[in-house]
């Protein structure tokens, strides 16, 4: 019986077996790979790594069991619906839902909608594409918990640009999102349907994302607001990434009251699963110091360099100049200032795409300290070996201008890029040292057309990245900037980009707040 015992307990401390995660090398996949590296390797050589690899490799099998933190959702839900075209003439909703969240907070009788490339659990997020067609997440973003914690009211998911990847709103798998001022021309993007459900009235609020104008630009294309905070001040955890030195996660909304408030709830640090925050991060309550809050005194500084680029509608400088110099009957000072390194930003823009394009093409990022959805990276790896045609033009672009850069120049372009933003930066920080609050035009002219299926390749291209000459420097710089409709041009809304220093959303706010009070009061 001992002996019986004895056996059983033996066989219940048996591993069982269970299929490898990862398998181990062949000789022949090593050999290639060596010599793709460039190492010359004899067979003794290459038996040794395997060796050692194999090691390596039953380490990582070893932790498969092993039970991975998560992101927390709390609050049950439906998967929603695709709404009927009757219900949604913009084409603006990916999908409609009602997720309530806490009975009280401070979003309490909010309606809010998300960007479709911030993940909800259990329901779709095709983030614009279809090659994520298929795809349901089973965790909530970050900051899609934090709004229901707060007591808000999810109504939906949103149209967005194929892949995040353009600024205007015709190349979404689900069709153009149409501009609801002018149907016949884009409503900006890549956050297309946040700009337009928010402009009809359809939400109070709504989350965005930011890689180089893709919040602000609809914004000001459609005539509320929208703001792309300081790079790390919001947790970007759960959304789908484009370059982690760009990415923002920012609140959109009717009112910059609103806007602030939204900022509120989902600002701070994420318990280290976003490599770009600080844990020192403070949250200011934005709303109670807005109240009665008096722009006297502060100083707004008219960027020259803003105002002459190329394309640009000297109707939409002459409204956005009037605009800014209205400040003045509230006491503000206003007055031109020059930051010639604003006019190369662009250009240095365009140095990182090599960078931007290998990150891609590691599955969902996946570089870094961070948490990683496990689901995401797995999709996302799949579509890279078995869908690269679905991906869009423009990222297309950027894959075959990264992988150029990357065989001829070895990151040389990308390594003098990151540093040129060093020198960008300071020269917004020194300006920011002479006034409170840039000010500029947030794009150099009214909403374009949409695209045309016999639009050429270079004109597809110019239509879905000409309008960021001005919005993306902040995306480099990480200053937090704010678009304001400054008024109308024959029916088409302009938007005003307010720029601030550093964590210092509070003043840019009292300016948009100040825009808001003396627009209205003129209508």
């Amino acid at each position: 019986m001992a002996s019986d015992k004895e056996d059983g307990e033996q066989v219940d401390n048996k591993e069982l077996y269970s299929c490898p995660s990862v398998v181990n090398p062949t000789t022949e996949q090593l050999t290639d790979i060596a010599t793709r590296l460039g190492f010359h390797m004899d067979d003794v050589e290459l038996k040794a790594y395997q060796m050692m690899i194999k090691g390596n490799i039953d380490a990582m099998n070893s932790i498969e069991h092993l039970v991975e933190p998560t992101l927390t959702t709390k609050y049950p839900r439906l998967p929603g619906q695709t709404p009927s075209k009757a219900d949604n003439s913009y084409n603006a909703w990916a999908r409609r839902c009602e997720i309530r969240g806490a009975d009280r907070g401070r979003l309490t009788g909010k309606r809010i909608a998300i960007k479709d490339s911030i993940a909800i659990a259990c329901m779709p997020m095709m983030n614009g594409s279809h090659a994520l067609e298929g795809f349901t997440p089973s965790y909530d973003a970050t900051v899609v918990s934090r709004v229901l914690d707060a007591g808000g009211v999810i109504v939906g998911k949103t149209v967005c640009e194929d892949m995040c990847f353009s600024a205007c709103s015709s190349t979404a798998a689900q069709g153009p999102v149409l501009n609801p001022h002018d149907t016949t021309r884009s409503a900006g993007g890549s956050s297309s349907g946040n700009a337009v459900v928010l402009a009809i009235g359809e939400a109070d609020m709504a989350l965005g994302s930011d890689q180089g104008g893709s919040l602000r630009v609809p914004a000001s294309w459609t005539g509320v607001v929208g703001l792309k905070p300081t790079y790390g001040l919001v947790p970007y955890t759960g959304a789908i990434e484009g370059d982690p030195a760009i990415d923002h996660i920012g609140p959109m909304a009717r009112t910059v009251e609103d806007c602030a408030l939204l900022l509120e709830v989902i600002a701070g640090y994420d318990r280290g699963f976003d490599q770009r925050q600080h844990p020192d991060t403070t949250v200011p309550q934005y709303t109670k110091q807005l109240v009665g809050a008096s722009i006297k005194g502060l100083k707004i500084g008219l960027v020259e360099e803003g105002f002459g680029m190329p394309g640009a509608e000297e109707a939409v400088n002459q409204l956005v100049e009037t605009t800014v110099r209205n400040m003045e009957s509230l006491g503000a000072i206003v007055e031109r200032i020059s930051v010639p390194m604003h006019s190369r930003a662009k250009d240095i823009y365009g140095t990182l795409a090599e960078g931007t394009g290998a990150y891609m093409q590691r599955p969902a990022g996946c570089v870094g300290a961070g948490f990683y959805p496990s689901s995401l990276v797995t999709e996302f790896g799949k579509l890279f070996h078995s869908r690269p045609d679905d991906f869009p033009l423009t990222m297309k672009m950027v894959l075959m201008q990264s992988e150029y850069l990357s065989r001829n120049y070895k990151n040389q372009v990308h390594a003098r890029g990151r540093n040129l933003v060093f020198g960008l930066r300071q020269a917004y920080d020194h300006a920011l040292e002479k006034v409170d609050v840039l000010a500029l035009p947030t794009t150099p002219y009214r909403t374009d057309k949409l695209m045309y299926r016999d639009d050429t390749l270079s004109e597809f291209l110019g239509k879905c990245f000409g309008m960021t000459t001005n919005t993306a420097a902040f995306n480099l710089s990480g200053h937090p900037a704010l678009s304001v409709n400054a008024g109308f041009l024959e029916g088409l809304p302009v938007g005003l980009m307010l720029v601030g220093r550093h964590f210092d959303e509070l003043t840019i706010f009292k300016v948009a707040q100040a825009v808001e009070k003396i627009r209205d009061e003129t209508k």
